[in-house]
């Protein structure tokens, strides 16, 4: 092959025959969104509906990181022994699965029914996550893999802009009630009626969801897909999962993305909370905020991309983290407005952090690319325990709740600038 069909090639994101997988495939990335971010609503919702803790409503991501958690490996397993796209298939199939759950654990008004209906719905997001990401990373040239998978995960924020907007229409009824309403409402007995109400709120939005998400899935099985270099399993070729050990660049990442998705989800489930704490807004005007942010992080997703061709991800990440360190410092220094804007304007700054952290993570593994993808999403789990922290925390202070993600990035800024250069451990070692 010549110079220049080489650089012609290095210039695509995508090359023609693949488009159709890839776009098919950069849908899920807007489809994940949508239940990621609607867990922001349900918390605020589920305080409501079944009087509950900010610690109690925190245990939602509790339950949907948990899926994350324990369904990474085995979703490596499949798709390593299968494909991607049957990997993708499964999860598709659990998403919606899980979505139609909502409408038993609606009537049964039990708290618990839901966790697992969300439990379901993660398990199959992980299918998703773990997939899609090598995927997307591994259907062009190494060398744009980054930029490809920054591209597509620009569409998750769609989705989780989605994901709000029908939130705050849908679900949030806008009746927000003091407690000597709610005091007359109970002497009345009308109070167990209006939960019930607010609690079937949920479902339809959800059942639409899964309806959406099965067809997407007959969609992508008449679909033929190419193998990618990852998926080439030569005898040969298997890998060795223990190897990974060696990487000080995936070991560090697989922490990157704990704290990121920690500091992330915890930043968006009390957001809400967050200013109406302390700026005494309505629910549904909170939520309209909560998509404002949406809308900065999905500019910084797209912003990101353009600017890796000119700045390396990892040193772009760097400053980025920096960044967020500064703003939600004020934000914990400064509680009101300025600590409100402080953290609407973060989002924007924490934009490109899971795609790169992710792509750099698994940068250069070969056949153990799939495992270390599964590994990476199954630090998703910080999501599930920094936010009921953060909510133990904020029962005092929403604002000190806030340290918590302030740390996180401080790690992320220590990964990008020092520990996400693909070395072996063994070569440092050697040099030590």
């Amino acid at each position: 092959m010549d110079s220049t069909k080489v650089s012609g090639l290095k210039a695509r994101l995508i090359a023609p025959e693949n488009r159709i997988p890839f776009i098919l495939v950069t849908a899920l990335f807007l489809f994940w969104g949508i239940p990621n971010n609607l867990n922001d609503i349900l918390i605020k919702q589920f305080m409501k509906s079944f009087e509950i803790t900010r610690l109690e409503a925190g245990l939602i991501q509790s339950a949907f990181y948990m899926g994350y958690f324990l369904l990474a490996v085995p979703a490596a397993m499949i798709m390593r022994k299968y494909s991607y796209k049957v990997g993708l298939i499964t999860g598709m199939f659990l998403y919606s699965i899980g979505t139609f759950l909502f409408w038993p654990a609606a009537h049964s008004g039990q708290y618990l029914f839901f966790l697992f209906a969300l439990f379901v719905i993660a398990s199959g997001l992980s299918f998703l996550e773990t997939g899609a990401n090598p995927f997307i990373a591994g259907l062009g040239n190494p060398e744009s893999s980054e930029r490809r998978l920054n591209f597509s995960q620009a569409f998750n924020p769609f989705g989780a802009i989605l994901g709000v907007l029908i939130g705050t229409i849908f679900i949030f009824s806008g009746i927000e009630h003091d407690q000597a309403k709610i005091e007359m409402m109970k002497q009345a007995g009308e109070y167990s009626a209006y939960l019930e109400s607010e609690t079937m709120r949920v479902v339809r939005p959800y059942m639409v969801l899964g309806v959406v998400i099965f067809l997407w899935a007959l969609l992508i099985m008449r679909t033929k897909f190419p193998v990618i270099a990852a998926e080439e399993d030569n005898s040969e070729n298997k890998g060795n999962p223990r190897e990974l050990l060696k990487y000080r660049h995936f070991l560090t990442g697989v922490l990157a993305q704990f704290c990121y998705v920690g500091a992330q989800v915890g930043t968006w489930s009390y957001f809400i909370q967050y200013a109406q704490d302390y700026t005494g807004i309505a629910e549904k005007s909170a939520g309209f905020f909560l998509t404002g942010t949406l809308v900065a992080f999905l500019i910084g997703r797209f912003s990101a991309t353009v600017l890796m061709k000119y700045i390396k991800p990892g040193k772009l990440m760097g400053i980025y983290g920096i960044m967020n360190i500064l703003l939600i410092s004020i934000a914990v220094i400064f509680p009101g407005w300025l600590g409100v804007w402080s953290i609407f304007l973060s989002s924007f700054f924490m934009s490109l952090m899971f795609p790169t952290i992710f792509a750099l993570g698994i940068k250069g593994l070969g056949a153990n690319t799939k495992i270390a993808g599964s590994v990476i999403v199954m630090a998703i789990i910080g999501g599930g325990v920094f936010t009921p922290l953060m909510g133990l925390i904020a029962s005092d202070s929403m604002a000190h709740a806030m340290l918590i993600p302030l740390g996180c990035y401080c790690i992320i800024v220590f990964y990008a600038f020092w520990w996400s250069h693909p070395v072996p451990l063994k070569i440092i070692n050697k040099q030590d």
